[in-house]
């Protein structure tokens, strides 16, 4: 059995123990520029993100007010069971994240940056700790119903995670506010979020709600005047995660997920269940700037089928990064808690995402076979 490590802490644990790993501080926020120039800090997938005088997300590189600027982006746990779905909201967050859970299906988190105006966002489901990892990356408040709290429970009620939960059992700090159940769908897929109760229990528990002074960016945008050229790479415009079939156990095949390019506008169209992906609020298709299938090593925890995943280290793991019709293939490391994973290309450069909205894949490393991209 593979272990993962990690470098800061020096402890070496086995998933299969149920050993989480530690925190630790992340480096300092790259120093922002009024050249109009891209900043690259050598070595890191960071940019300055102020450019002709505006500022510029760090979750999509597009310009934003001073204030979403500055604020903690949210981190929502996605239902994405067929039962559950079209998800209210969703096309409002600035990257999702696609993970296997138990079942083999996959379950979908949501990093928004901008919720406050959202009717509802939802539905929603439980926490896994490998989720928690991915959102300590954008140091994002966790808003999840439910949890795995053998593998999980310590973690949420720690001090490391600003956690918003349902009064489920298991959880220290229950938000009061958040949560509510709708008539038009049967449990469990009738939980949603409200935007307005949310805001009422961060101030409930006086949550931090402004980004670390050492907040790290994760991605590197290149600018619209300026797009990035991947001219010389290889065409992607079909992109399956998990196969063309239906019956693979990556997780990715009973969902049925892939994306097609659209060259007239530059963005991947999300397909799932045989059907377009739509936001319930809009009715429209799920569309995407940026693609990435992050390849994580993954493990079976127990007879329940609960699955863990690397989500830290320096072993050089696949990434391949989707973005004009181009794939970019490279590797990922990260460090600690709150150093977002870095994505390099295969000379060691950092990848250039174009600014817009980013889905990611994490593909479980020993089904990566399954993939098909076209």
């Amino acid at each position: 059995m593979r272990k993962f490590f990690n470098k800061r802490t020096g402890c070496a644990v086995l998933l299969a123990a149920l050993v989480g790993l530690a925190g630790c501080g992340g480096p300092k926020e790259p120093e922002n520029s009024t050249s109009g120039q891209i900043q690259q800090e050598e070595g890191t997938g960071t940019q300055s993100q102020e450019t002709k005088g505006e500022q510029l997300s760090y979750l999509t590189g597009l310009p934003v007010s001073d204030e979403l600027y500055h604020a903690r982006p949210l981190a929502v746990m996605f239902n994405n069971i067929e039962a559950g779905c079209p998800q209210a909201g969703i096309a409002e967050a600035s990257i999702i994240y696609e993970v296997p859970v138990e079942g083999r299906i996959t379950r979908l988190m949501g990093i928004f940056e901008d919720y406050r105006n959202l009717e509802k966002i939802g539905s929603i489901r439980s926490s896994r700790d490998y989720f928690v990892y991915f959102a300590l990356e954008y140091d994002a408040l966790y808003a999840h119903f439910g949890q795995a709290t053998p593998y999980v429970g310590d973690l949420l009620n720690s001090d490391r995670v600003d956690n918003i939960s349902g009064a489920v059992s298991g959880i220290n700090k229950p938000a009061p506010n958040s949560f509510y159940r709708s008539s038009d769908r049967k449990a469990p897929h009738n939980v949603y979020l409200s935007p307005e109760g949310v805001a009422k229990d961060i101030e409930k528990f006086q949550y931090r709600t402004t980004l670390r002074e050492d907040y790290q960016a994760k991605f590197t945008f290149a600018t619209k005047d300026q797009p990035a050229d991947y001219a010389n790479q290889p065409d992607a415009t079909l992109l399956y995660p998990g196969g063309k079939g239906t019956t693979a156990a990556n997780g990715f095949a009973k969902t049925q997920s892939r994306f097609e390019y659209n060259a007239e506008d530059g963005l991947y169209y999300r397909f799932q269940y045989g059907e377009k992906h739509i936001d319930e609020l809009t009715e429209e298709q799920l569309a995407y700037t940026n693609v990435v299938f992050q390849y994580c090593h993954g493990e079976v925890r127990d007879e329940n089928d609960y699955l863990a995943f690397g989500c830290h280290g320096d072993d050089g793991y696949k990434v391949q990064v989707f973005t004009g019709g181009k794939m970019i293939t490279g590797t990922w490391s990260r460090s600690a808690d709150e150093v977002p994973a870095s994505y390099v290309d295969e000379e060691g450069n950092p990848i250039v995402l174009n600014p817009g909205k980013t889905w990611v894949c994490i593909i479980w490393d020993e089904y990566g076979q399954d993939v098909v991209i076209e």
